[in-house]
């Protein structure tokens, strides 16, 4: 049987193990998430409905929870591929 050795690089782009193993990483991430949650392979999308101020405050700790879940499984968002995309009239770009 195979000893145990710690991984000190990532797992090579093209590999059929690498998304199995980042399937396994993440398994957890949606966990108690209240909005809708989409995962493929490395990207992550959340998205909800904001008709109230309550949707917004519920997108936000969602968010807040995948802070706390990147703190405690020693991983990162990469932030510079965050972004928010806003459709409908509350829009301040809608005409």
């Amino acid at each position: 049987m195979s000893k145990w050795v710690p991984v000190t690089r990532c797992v090579s782009q093209g590999s059929l193990l690498g998304p199995v193993l980042f399937n396994i990483f993440i398994r957890d991430l949606d966990s108690e998430i209240e909005c809708t949650l989409r995962k493929f392979a490395e990207d992550t999308k959340l998205s909800g409905v904001v008709n109230m101020p309550e949707g917004q405050d519920e997108i936000q700790r969602d968010l807040d929870k995948f802070e706390k879940w990147a703190c405690v499984d020693l991983m990162s968002f990469n932030k510079a591929d965050c972004k928010v995309l806003r459709l409908g009239q509350g829009n301040p770009r809608y005409q």
